[in-house]
């Protein structure tokens, strides 16, 4: 088999990220986090794209000399176009399009989404086992929440998805509700394993078919909230172990639930996760309990490929280059 080297740049939001495959393998994966978004409670656009100047060429420096191998190695440069932050997005578009042009290599372009979903398909070593079409996949993060058919690895059909907010968006709201700092999702998995997750019942809304609603949960947890603490000031610090275990229990209970009913519906017997949501504990061991329970395959992404980066868009970059499916230079990146 030929061997392509792929160069990807991911800057969707607020992770500077470059990496380099050979194939399907992982060469090297650089990520640059911003902390400066954590005073304010969430990503401030602007600081991101700034950040995201200062971070590109460093990154994309160390994932090459990581990777071990030269820049006249590299046979294309794929990129996150979108969806994303736009400014964010263009810090990362904008340098593609220079790298390519320099070296005279083909441009990919790549959706974000479509790459958290195909990272299950990057190999570290032989042994490394993938899912095997057609499988479902939970695609959940702070901004998207669907459930996936895959039968090829572009052609993905949408079985169900949030009519509202994002699960993501949803754990993150409840942490920013009891102040627990930026970013909730993974202090709220942290200060669940202390809870008990049936201390509290919050409303779950009742949706056709397999899509999702978040929206009724946030406000059900905020109005028990202002409830409690007008009789009791320092509620939330007296059950903030409880009340996480139990709004991520009401969460990822009705993900899971309407993931199980629409894998069922579609006959399949291979299922997976993907997203940054995809890193939380208790999403992971249920996924698993319901694989074991319906005889099914699960497929659960390493943490390394949960949240955003760059080795995930070069595997979407990857099975594009083999299609010969490339970008113009004049390409925009989009938002949503």
């Amino acid at each position: 088999m030929k061997q392509t080297t792929i160069l990807s740049i991911e800057s969707s939001c607020d992770d500077t990220s470059a990496a380099v495959l050979r194939n399907d393998r992982i060469l090297s994966n650089v990520i640059a986090s911003q902390k400066v978004h954590e005073q304010y409670g969430g990503v401030v656009p602007e600081l991101a794209s700034r950040a995201h100047q200062q971070n590109i060429v460093p990154v994309v420096d160390a994932a090459i000399r990581n990777a071990g191998i030269r820049r006249s190695e590299i046979d294309a440069v794929a990129f996150t176009r979108g969806p994303g932050l736009l400014g964010s997005l263009m810090v990362g578009v904008s340098f593609a399009k220079s790298f390519g042009q320099a070296l005279g290599i083909p441009l990919i372009e790549v959706n974000h989404l479509q790459a958290h979903v195909l990272s299950h398909f990057i190999r570290e070593s032989d042994e490394s086992p993938v899912p095997q079409f057609p499988f479902v996949c939970l695609l959940v993060s702070g901004g998207h929440t669907q459930i996936l058919l895959l039968r090829s690895h572009f052609d993905m059909e949408v079985l169900g998805q949030t009519i509202d907010d994002a699960a993501g968006e949803a754990i993150d709201k409840a942490a920013k509700i009891m102040d627990l700092g930026y970013p909730g999702g993974p202090i709220i998995d942290r200060l669940a394993k202390e809870g008990n997750p049936d201390a509290y019942r919050f409303a779950v809304p009742h949706i056709a078919g397999n899509d999702y609603s978040f929206s009724g949960i946030k406000t059900s947890f905020l109005y028990f909230l202002r409830d409690r603490i007008a009789e009791e000031p320092d509620y939330i610090e007296r059950h903030k172990a409880d009340l996480c275990a139990s709004i991520q229990q009401c969460i990822v209970g009705f993900l899971v639930k309407k993931l199980e009913k629409a894998v069922r519906a579609s006959g399949v017997r291979q299922i997976a996760i993907a997203g940054g949501v995809s890193a939380n504990s208790l999403l992971r061991s249920e996924l698993q309990r319901i694989g074991e329970k319906n005889h099914w395959k699960v497929f659960i992404p390493k943490f390394q490929f949960c949240t955003d980066n760059a080795a995930m868009v070069g595997i979407a970059g990857y099975f594009k280059y083999l299609r010969g499916d490339f970008a113009d230079i004049s390409l925009p990146p989009y938002a949503r």
